[in-house]
């Protein structure tokens, strides 16, 4: 049976207390005896060794178990660490000439249980903030802000280089910003001790010279960057809009073409350059930051662990009162909106505040509103001025600290005058480096977050199958509904074709009629491989359609519509449009010739090169019926579509696709499937189709389907019946 979390933990102290205290410090104490620092150490690592591998029994004993459990292996390490980082800090402390002494001497943890207990006060806010900054980096089922930014800047491609030289820069123009408090310091130094003035002039020449450059590489950078950036937002731009386009068609029935193209443009946009804007501050400060500390390294080794010990204070409380102050203020809005609310609902209901003699209850239920709001601002303003206020005295704490404590060092000798002057400089500005990076953080997580909407437009797979690799040098056009069942995907439980079963011969027109929604145009859907049967097979030749390779099979299928969509551009691209070769000017005249188009293009002052403009709308709606039907002949198709595609065509233009469909021997004959409400066309064709609720319930020819006289015949005589 497995031991309770608490059980287990109360051994491993017992452990630490009973075994590790005395016998670690005498195992070493004769192992190591001349070498007091190295003898910490080992105890130390010893005592991290031993507990590590007991809170790894801990840990497989009370599998499941999270929370406070989960702290327990970085409380080891704190243990471990926490005496042999001491002793060093104390030699490092004795090294800078503050103070000396020997660096194990008070570090008697084995002997005193006032010293044990306090490892154990020090260690445990260690590890929960461990475990803490450990939770935020742990991988999880959703990408981290840094992964996000890796995989933004991948789409930089060879771009890569010029990113490694604006680091490059980078780190050349902070380090020529630290010249201003170096010099500084050698200045205030020079003029302590009397130095010559043309040693001062030459320094100073020195320095306002690095400072010039640092301000030439700082701004190459930046255009180098910004032109890399650049190159990301094109990428990024088009790889997101080239994920859409292969989306299924179910992806745009189910996401508005308003929303899909806000985000692959205006979303793609802003995050791209929020991110780019973050992303160089990140980095500017960041070097800035690690310049800075080496700096302080090289200025004063004591003054900066100190400065590194005390900086998480000087920015955690405010941070928290900081919080505090965003909470009030979020229920202070709230709070106003409640009292608003109650004035909107009594003035929008006077007549029935009039009736009830209720006036001076709402006002009174206003004032109450009123009162609490007022509380909630008094709080809002206390922890507006508590976080103010801690974060003036905390800075101002922390820049006494390091004067009085750099004082002493100078009465020491361990540093000059200069050398504080420089590091107070160098850590004022690492401060605000600091301050900023930490600011920085969340601004580039909501960034990174906003990202996540374009990687689901790019990680998206299409839930149609891929192209597939079907492509023969003849196709004959023979198609197959085998039992064919349908419901589109924002609809799965209605089923729009049920059972649909009928061959489309090569040469042949075949016409499907039937009443609206009975699922003719869903069957020219299918027919061009927009959506998937989701039942029975779908046939092109015997091959089952989704297995032709996509460009291939739209050079063989080709369908127009009843509202045919045009594109802002001129006749000649919409008529060419998709085609792989560029067609000669014969060939868009012969089909414009063909659909009727070429009467009205001709008349044009610019023929041909004339714009449509967007989505056509300068056409009439016949117009547009002719130009779609030339930019299907011209693909030569040995499928052909014409869903109700000639409704808008006058009398003229229509007898000529009669022509076109059943009298024209200049061409091999396309199996035609044509959909219409105009019997005139389908009275003709070699085969008829009957659809009702996606069943054919009658076939055959014109004649014949007269003959039955069932729904066809109906239908025919309705349409034939005079209006009133």
């Amino acid at each position: 049976m497995a031991a309770l979390p608490w059980q287990a933990a109360a051994l491993l102290l017992l452990l630490d207390w009973l075994l590790l205290r005395p016998g670690l410090p005498g195992i070493f104490s004769v192992l190591i005896p001349e070498v007091p620092l190295l003898r910490v150490w080992a105890v130390g690592l010893s005592r991290w060794v031993v507990l590590g591998l007991g809170i790894r029994w801990v840990l497989g004993v009370t599998a499941g178990v999270h929370g406070w459990v989960a702290a327990l292996q970085p409380l080891a390490a704190a243990l471990g660490l926490a005496q042999p980082g001491l002793a060093l800090f104390r030699e490092l402390a004795a090294w800078g000439g503050f103070r000396a002494g020997d660096s194990s001497g008070l570090l008697h943890w084995s002997s005193r249980p006032d010293a044990f207990v306090l490892s154990y006060v020090a260690a445990l806010p260690a590890a929960a903030l461990w475990h803490k900054l450990g939770s935020l980096w742990a991988p999880s089922g959703r990408r981290g802000p840094i992964d996000m930014v890796l995989r933004l800047l991948d789409f930089l491609g060879s771009e890569k280089r010029r990113l490694r030289l604006v680091l490059g820069l980078l780190v050349l123009s902070c380090l020529g910003e630290m010249a201003i408090p170096f010099f500084t310091g050698r200045i205030t130094d020079w003029i302590l001790q009397d130095k010559a003035a043309p040693s001062f002039s030459r320094n100073m020449w020195l320095m306002s010279l690095l400072t010039i450059a640092s301000t030439v590489l700082e701004f190459a950078s930046d255009g180098i960057y910004n032109l890399a950036m650049g190159h990301m937002h094109s990428r990024v731009h088009g790889e997101v809009f080239r994920a859409v386009l292969h989306q299924d068609t179910g992806f745009f029935l189910q996401n508005p073409a308003g929303t899909i193209t806000s985000r692959v443009t205006e979303d793609t946009s802003k995050v791209c350059e929020s991110i780019s804007e973050k992303l160089s501050l990140l980095m500017w400060y960041l070097g800035r930051a690690l310049c800075l500390l080496a700096f302080m390294f090289l200025g004063s080794l004591y003054l900066t662990v100190v400065t590194l010990l005390i900086l998480p204070l000087l920015f955690l409380l405010p941070r928290r009162l900081g919080k505090v102050h965003q909470s009030l203020a979020v229920k202070v809005q709230d709070s106003l909106a409640k009292s608003s609310q109650v004035a909107i609902e009594a003035l929008s209901a006077m007549p029935t505040v009039r009736s009830f003699a209720n006036e001076e209850g709402e006002a009174q239920k206003f004032r109450q509103k009123l009162e609490e709001m007022k509380t909630l601002n008094k709080k809002e303003a206390l922890a507006y001025i508590a976080e103010v206020w801690t974060t003036s005295i905390s800075g101002m704490l922390l820049k006494v600290g390091i004067l009085y404590i750099g004082g002493q060092l100078v009465v020491r000798g361990a540093v000059s005058s200069g050398d504080l002057v420089s590091f107070v400089l160098y850590q004022l500005q690492f401060t605000h480096a600091v301050e900023v990076l930490l600011s920085m953080y969340p601004w580039m997580q909501k960034a990174v977050g906003s990202s996540e909407k374009i990687f689901e437009y790019l990680d998206r797979s299409p839930c149609s199958p891929p192209s597939g690799s079907l492509a023969p040098l003849h196709m004959e056009g023979l198609v197959q509904f085998q039992d064919v069942s349908f419901a589109y995907p924002n609809h799965p439980d209605e089923r729009v074709l049920q059972g649909l079963t009928f061959t489309l011969r090569p040469g042949t027109v075949t016409a499907l009629v039937g009443p609206n929604g009975s699922g003719k145009s869903t069957v020219a859907a299918l027919l061009q491989n927009l959506y998937q049967p989701t039942g029975g097979q779908l046939l092109l030749d015997g091959e089952p359609l989704a297995q032709y390779e996509h460009h291939y099979l739209h050079s063989q299928v080709a369908a127009v519509r009843q509202e045919p969509l045009l594109f802002g551009r001129s006749f000649r691209e919409n008529i060419a449009y998709g085609l792989e070769r560029n067609p000669t000017t014969e060939e868009i005249t012969a089909v414009a010739m063909e659909s009727g188009a070429h009467d009205f293009i001709s008349r044009l002052p610019q023929g041909y090169n004339t714009e449509v403009g967007e989505t056509g709308n300068q056409l009439s709606g016949g117009q547009r019926q002719a130009v779609a039907l030339a930019r299907a002949l011209i693909r030569r198709p040995r499928l052909l579509i014409l869903d109700d595609a000639t409704s808008a065509l006058d009398a003229d233009n229509q007898l000529r696709v009669q022509r076109l469909l059943y009298a024209n021997p200049q061409r091999p004959s396309p199996t035609v499937l044509l959909i219409t409400q105009q019997l005139s066309l389908a009275e003709q064709a070699h085969h008829i189709l009957f659809l009702k609720e996606g069943s054919v319930c009658e076939q055959g020819t014109h004649p014949q389907l007269m003959a039955l006289g069932g729904r066809y015949r109906a239908m025919v005589e309705a349409l034939a019946a005079p209006s009133d």
